[in-house]
């Protein structure tokens, strides 16, 4: 009996299997099969990946966030360090370009600014524009001070008792109050107009005061540069072309007290002055030996110089 039992179980475990197959091949094996033991193991191991991926994703974005947050801050110290050099470079340029302008508002301008003298000497400047330049040039504005003409160079101002140190032809306007600066100025390129070189060919003082010229500058406005000089001074100019000594003998004779002192000045006998004034005076057509001829000849000496382009 017991063998029949197991024999007819024997096909019947067989079909079941068979069946099973079957259904579990088109997805619709019955529950409660050794498939749908299966199938619940993998389901419960593709949960567990699932969730252990889920767990690796959800640290790998903070791992990844510290790292880009240490590069940025790499790249931005880079930034600042790069950014702080060029700083530096616009920084010392731009320092470069003001310092001139804050020098001359914070009272260290150089004592011959041009930008100040001009204004300074300038008389349709205002007058409170004129006492600022005055002081960025350290002038005391309740002390009188002095315009200077160089020849060939800016214009200057000192105060009234300083030297004038000129190394070239200098005229020296009068000392007056700071706001008559450009009275002085005038004054000083008129005086300009009556200095000389100084040598044999061109004599006379390097220097010359405006104030010591007296009525003499008046032939300022006579003589202009340039033109047709005067019949004496066209007298004079072609004496000294002939007669190398002439221009300082006359000078000599024009300039000092007597006959003696002026053979001194130019370190001749007496009697050879006496033979040379005897010439020029065939040259010139005039005396120079009396009182009225060394006027004629002051005055000829001086618009000589006044008559120079």
């Amino acid at each position: 009996m017991a063998d029949i039992d197991r024999a007819g179980a024997a096909p019947q475990a067989a079909e079941t299997d068979r069946a099973g197959a079957a259904a579990y091949a088109k997805g619709t094996h019955p529950p409660g099969t050794a498939h749908d033991v299966a199938d619940t193991g993998r389901t419960g191991a593709a949960s567990d990946a699932v969730t252990a991926d889920r767990a690796r994703a959800a640290s790998h974005p903070a791992g990844t966030d510290h790292a880009g947050a240490a590069a940025r801050r790499v790249d931005v110290e880079h930034a600042r360090v790069a950014s702080s050099v060029v700083d530096a470079v616009i920084l010392e340029r731009a320092a470069g370009v003001l310092r001139p302008v804050l020098d001359r508002t914070r009272g260290r301008a150089p004592a011959d600014d041009p930008a100040l003298v001009e204004t300074l000497l300038d008389g349709t400047a205002p007058e409170t524009a004129r006492l600022h330049a005055a002081r960025r040039l350290g002038l005391d504005p309740a002390l009188p001070a002095r315009a200077l003409a160089p020849l060939n160079e800016r214009p200057r101002v000192v105060p009234a008792g300083a030297e004038a140190g000129a190394v070239v032809r200098l005229g020296v306007g009068p000392a007056v109050p700071v706001l008559e600066l450009p009275r002085s100025w005038a004054k000083a390129r008129t005086a300009l107009r009556f200095t000389a070189e100084g040598t044999p060919q061109d004599p006379g003082p390097r220097v010359v005061y405006a104030e010591e010229l007296g009525g003499i500058a008046l032939l300022a406005d006579l003589v202009v540069p340039g033109a047709e000089p005067p019949p004496d001074v066209r007298a004079l100019e072609t004496a000294a072309a002939t007669t190398p000594w002439l221009a300082a003998t006359l000078h000599a004779v024009a300039s000092t007290a007597s006959l003696r002192a002026a053979a001194s000045e130019i370190n001749v006998h007496h009697s050879t002055l006496q033979d040379r004034l005897a010439h020029a005076e065939h040259l010139l057509g005039w005396p120079v030996r009396t009182p009225q001829g060394r006027l004629r000849l002051q005055l000829a000496l001086a618009m000589r110089h006044l008559a120079r382009p």
